[in-house]
């Protein structure tokens, strides 16, 4: 057993002190506390720990509500005051942007929270196994039986299933929050027996069969409203996972951008489009691009219902395509998944003429990277603005605002 100082917050939701030089990794603790630890994984450059025994307990540790929170992998910082949470992730932000993206002072502002940061999740992914139906435990494939989750919005909790059709590995319950529609997409091997499934006659469920979605019952998407505007998503296709905070996050990429009547707006990695079809005023000009199939389509039939402009989704990745088609446009906003963007599709961007960049984020180590990119080839960094899309998660979502210096 080991007495550890913790220091400050990493991403990924662990507390780290040091022991020796060596940076100690503990889940379920808060920068500033002293606690007892012992050491699980022992690397040549860091260690984890399990903490326990908190002998200093910091000010802002809280009992979490959730009764599987110990043993879960979807939560982390449910111990920690929610205020603190969002100055933790604002401050990862920082180190981020600091270390990888070489800003001695980077312009973060303070995070943009919930007035209830509870039950705001409108999709939430469970895993099957030996006929448990849960989430999977922190850094572990094995499975924590979860029969309700606090975080999950009250739309899916009737969909909450305590067993499983044969042959299901994984499921995903999905609701729009402000249309009331919900929808149940099971991963299986060979397709279920409709009647197997159990849900009642209004949820559409949908079986994806390694690439290839079957409507087992009702039509494979449901819609989201959002800003009184609704869009189709279907069963596949990403669409953010906290409706509330989604339209909080337009409205950062709308102030950023303050796009004019006149300009040309390229929404790179738009899935269902929301971001184009929001952001573009009346009569206006833009390209979206999106390499996942089922996206690009609902994209189109959005934009049909949503926009009388001049809008084009074309599908295929950001880089290919701007590689055949020659693009000049005043704004773009970027929405890339975790991982970021290539080099050769932030070139290509780079290669419109863009004046402004709307970078969206869910990774802040990816973002700070790919500032550092563009930094390089003659844009500045003007604001970062994080969202918490994902309270009591170590997750962090932020716009990024560059604007062309040359």
């Amino acid at each position: 057993m080991d007495v550890l100082q913790l220091d400050n917050l990493a991403h990924g939701g662990e507390a780290v002190g040091r022991l020796a030089g060596k940076a100690i990794f503990v889940a379920g603790g808060i920068p500033g506390e002293r606690v007892r630890v012992e050491i699980v994984e022992d690397a040549p450059r860091y260690s984890r720990a399990r903490l326990v025994e908190v002998l200093e307990p910091s000010p802002d540790r809280v009992t979490p509500p959730c009764p599987y929170y110990a043993e879960c992998g979807g939560c982390h910082l449910q111990h920690i005051r929610y205020e603190r949470q969002l100055a933790a992730k604002a401050e990862i932000v920082r180190q981020q942007l600091t270390r990888l993206a070489g800003l001695a002072e980077p312009p973060v502002l303070p995070m943009l929270g919930m007035a209830e940061p509870w039950a705001y999740r409108n999709h939430v992914q469970l895993h099957v196994q030996g006929g448990v139906v849960g989430y999977q435990a922190s850094r572990s494939h094995n499975i924590v039986r979860v029969e309700h989750c606090p975080i999950a919005h009250p739309l899916l909790a009737s969909l909450w299933p305590r067993e499983m059709p044969c042959g299901v590995e994984r499921l995903a319950l999905r609701a729009g929050v402000a249309t009331g529609e919900r929808l149940v997409l099971l991963e299986a091997a060979a397709l279920p027996e409709p009647a197997s499934t159990g849900w009642p006659a209004e949820v559409n469920v949908v079986a994806d069969l390694g690439g290839r979605a079957v409507a087992l019952q009702g039509v494979p998407w449901y819609h989201e409203r959002l800003f009184e505007r609704e869009l189709r998503v279907s069963a596949r296709s990403f669409f953010q996972n906290n409706t509330a905070q989604a339209q909080v996050l337009i409205d950062c990429v709308r102030e950023a951008l303050a796009l004019d009547s006149g300009e040309v707006l390229l929404d790179a990695y738009c899935g269902v489009g929301a971001f184009l079809l929001l952001l573009l005023p009346p009569g206006g000009r833009g390209l979206g691009i999106e390499s996942f199939p089922e996206a690009v389509a609902d994209a189109r039939v959005n934009a049909r219902a949503l926009h009388s402009g001049q809008v084009t989704f074309l599908e295929g990745d950001v880089a290919r395509v701007l590689a055949r088609r020659a693009l000049t446009c005043d704004a773009v906003v970027l929405d890339p998944p975790r991982a970021g963007c290539s080099t050769q599709a932030l070139a290509r961007i780079i290669e419109t003429g863009a004046r402004r960049i709307a970078y969206v984020s869910c990774d802040p180590a990816t973002l700070a990277r790919d500032i550092g990119h563009l930094q390089r080839d003659g844009y500045r960094l003007e604001r970062v603005q994080p969202v918490d899309m994902f309270p009591q998660t170590y997750h962090i979502e932020c716009v990024a605002l560059l604007c062309r210096t040359s």
